[in-house]
């Protein structure tokens, strides 16, 4: 029994964090083992970036079954579980003969992870009131940047000493402590539980027609462009950064390999600044959010000109693209949990990073297609540039006409100012 909720929520806070840091741990150092894996495997550019993918194929569709588990099971042990699997995949790829079977290994480690991202973001949600809830879910999502930049600076140093296979024992053993943790002490809410457990189950038809409708909301189409264009963003700022710095900037590996740490470090202040600044902000959250859609932009506009070939400027405007490229995620999760209907909490959130997961998919090979074709990096932010204005553009505009429109009939003002029409 949970006496004091007041307090026990900041530690599901901290659980949170932490499994998702730990989650994530070795597939978000991957970009910062660049160099190494290139060498060592023999890889281009573009199958650098397939690595990424690999490990992103799976949520395409099991997000949304995760969301499914979420919204009927607890989240303990739906999270607990797939760390779990993160965990047992990466220890065993420690025995991966070559490039293939890595491809392999991380298609079991994203099956586990498709239960994490949208898990915590849940599991949190459910502790924090509105009041509170932007700052909480900035500090969360930090999770995922500061588990990068602790894995950028470790396993560059391990593969150097062990070799890379050493860091998928690695990064396996960290996720397993995370899904400790996380069964170890999570609970839920004791409202929710009582609500959760007298709730009537609705018709399959029914259930079908609710999350339907949920691509029928305004707030969804905002959704779901801005996600894919600031992912896209933190993909292009994950696997370039090094390369870029290394190729263009002619900073030395080791140097470059810091400066991605420091950018995910300025990722990891961003989540939590923006997510707070976007509780008290009265325009809404995803005012926050343009706003980093269009930082992002200016930062890339600067790397495709020659100021981008000077050392100190590069690294600015990376360590720019680090706050706003990743810092976005806390205003735009808080955002999805309050326009998802009332119990549709984990499909709502299964479903926006199901999208995102698209772009995680395509876009790292992408982008490292279009480098080794050009033999130049001004492609590959040219074409983040124009996802990311092209979605502001749109987005901008469909959230003024929806300032302008009379709320509709059923609709609940969110508390970050935007009117959510929920069935009831």
């Amino acid at each position: 029994m949970i006496r004091d909720a007041s307090h026990y929520r900041w530690i599901v806070l901290g659980i949170a964090t932490f499994t998702q840091a730990a989650s994530g741990f070795f597939v978000q150092g991957i970009g910062a083992m660049g160099i190494h894996l290139q060498r060592d495997l023999d890889l281009s550019t573009a199958q650098l970036g397939l690595l990424i993918s690999a490990a992103q194929l799976v949520p395409l569709v099991g997000l949304l079954v995760a969301g499914e588990l979420l919204d009927r099971y607890d989240e303990r042990w739906v999270v607990g579980m797939g760390a779990c699997v993160v965990a047992v995949g990466l220890c065993a790829g420690g025995l991966a003969p070559g490039y293939g079977a890595l491809l392999g290994v991380l298609l079991v480690v994203g099956a586990g992870y498709s239960t994490v991202q949208p898990g915590g973001s849940k599991s949190v949600a459910s502790w924090f009131d509105a009041s509170r809830r932007g700052l909480a879910m900035g500090i969360r999502q930090a999770g995922l940047p500061l588990g990068a930049a602790l894995a950028s600076a470790v396993l560059p140093l391990l593969a150097v000493a062990h070799g890379w296979r050493s860091t998928l024992v690695a990064g396996g053993l960290v996720a397993l402590l995370g899904a400790i943790v996380f069964m170890g002490c999570y609970r839920r809410p004791p409202a929710q539980t009582v609500r959760q457990s007298e709730a009537p189950r609705a018709s399959l038809g029914r259930q079908l027609g609710d999350r339907l409708r949920m691509f029928r909301e305004p707030s969804m189409a905002n959704i779901m462009l801005s996600g894919t264009s600031l992912i896209s963003v933190q993909c292009g700022v994950g696997i370039l950064t090094v390369l870029y710095l290394h190729e263009t900037a002619s900073v030395g590996a080791g140097p470059a390999a810091l400066v991605l740490v420091v950018a995910q470090g300025a990722g990891v202040v961003g989540r939590i600044c923006l997510a707070a600044w976007s509780d008290r902000n009265g325009s809404g959250r995803y005012a926050t959010v343009m706003i980093c859609m269009v930082a992002a932009i200016l930062g890339m506009v600067v790397l495709m000109t020659p100021l981008g070939r000077s050392p100190a400027i590069a690294c600015s405007v990376l360590v720019w693209l680090g706050f706003f490229g990743f810092g976005w995620y806390g205003p735009w999760v808080a955002y999805v949990t309050e326009s998802a209907p009332p119990g549709r909490t984990g499909f709502a959130l299964g479903l926006a990073m199901s999208v995102n997961q698209i772009a995680i998919v395509v876009v790292p090979p992408a982008l490292g297609l279009l480098k080794d074709v050009t033999h130049s990096f001004v492609p590959a932010w040219g074409a983040l540039t124009t996802m990311t204005a092209v979605a502001l553009i749109v987005s901008a505009g469909a959230e003024r006409r929806r300032s302008h429109e009379p709320p509709r009939c059923g609709a609940v003002t969110t508390p970050s100012g935007h009117g959510t029409a929920r069935e009831r």
